[in-house]
């Protein structure tokens, strides 16, 4: 499956960071430092690093777990590398066999888990940046998972299934019959009671951690469903199409909170950590901001009146 890079909210508050979300061929990220009250990640009060190194397109990114100055990505170029912020340099950078398009930090930030366009998934242990296992699978990977307990390993495929593994074991727990075609994506709600997947049937599924039972569906999409994220609180989840909108639903109840209208397909959506303020990159191309080429905007919406 081909990545989009996107915004991803760090665990310092009002930090976030984007590869070019629209920029399917960018070589370099870019980390934006804001306040809080803004409507769009350009202008006044906002600064911009880049972090250059990569030879090629920039798939995914993902912040460290509880060190707010490291990222990692994962990059078409055969590599990954981990960043720190203060620096705007590359601290590590680690050699794999596949081109790489997902990404993923243990709950314990101890290992990284990085997949390739062949359905590899390797786990790279984040202090000694060697290989500490490598699975080959025999359908398509598309997103990658840990649970919040860092004890299960989650992926979806292109059959419209949840593969879960034990970890570190990696051996065979259960496959879910979770959608009936390709299962995109898949978010953890951040108090541990839910995750959810979305699929190319336009359909998001919620689903019970501990039973493993989907106990309700979300369907206001038409398209097929690229990106999810849960509000810092669980109570909120925010889903994203080629639709011009987001949905954000009430997790309890399925209701819809707000319908957040885009001009554009959405590629990814990514709520703070601390607050209800939701981070979206859309795939802007009417040359607003320059004709040359796509606009690569993040958004943000949801701006709270206190501070």
């Amino acid at each position: 499956m081909t990545r989009r890079p996107g915004p991803v909210w760090a665990r310092r508050p009002q930090v976030t960071a984007n590869g070019q979300p629209s920029l399917a061929i960018a070589k370099e990220i870019c980390v934006l430092s804001s306040p809080t009250h803004i409507h769009a990640c350009q202008g006044p009060g906002v600064k911009e690093n880049n972090y250059r190194g990569h030879g090629d397109s920039v798939d995914q990114l993902c912040w460290h777990p509880s060190n707010p100055d490291l990222f990692v990505t994962a990059s078409g170029d055969k590599t990954i590398r981990i960043w720190d912020v203060r620096t705007t340099k590359c601290i590590a950078t680690v050699n794999t066999k596949g081109e790489n398009i997902n990404i993923c930090w243990s709950p314990d930030g101890q290992t990284i888990a990085v997949g390739n366009k062949d359905d590899v998934v390797t786990f790279i242990d984040a202090k000694t940046h060697r290989s500490k296992a490598e699975e080959q699978f025999k359908f398509e990977v598309n997103e990658i998972s840990w649970n919040n307990d860092n004890n299960m390993f989650f992926l979806t495929n292109g059959n419209g299934c949840i593969n879960i593994l034990s970890y570190p074991e990696l051996k065979p727990v259960q496959s879910i019959n979770a959608h009936p075609s390709n299962c995109i994506c898949i978010k953890f709600d951040p108090t541990g009671r839910y995750f959810a997947t979305g699929s190319a049937d336009a359909l998001v599924s919620l689903w019970d951690v501990d039973e493993l039972v989907c106990v309700r569906c979300f369907s206001r999409l038409d398209w097929p469903v690229r990106t999810l994220s849960f509000s810092h609180d669980g109570k909120m989840l925010a889903s994203a199409s080629e639709d011009h909108f987001i949905d954000i639903a009430e997790v309890e109840t399925g209701d819809k909170l707000w319908e957040v209208q885009c001009e554009s397909p959405t590629f990814t959506v990514a709520w703070h950590p601390k607050r209800p303020l939701l981070a979206f990159a859309c795939d802007d191309k009417d040359g607003k901001y320059d004709s040359s080429r796509e606009a690569g905007t993040v958004k943000l919406f949801g701006l709270p009146n206190d501070s």
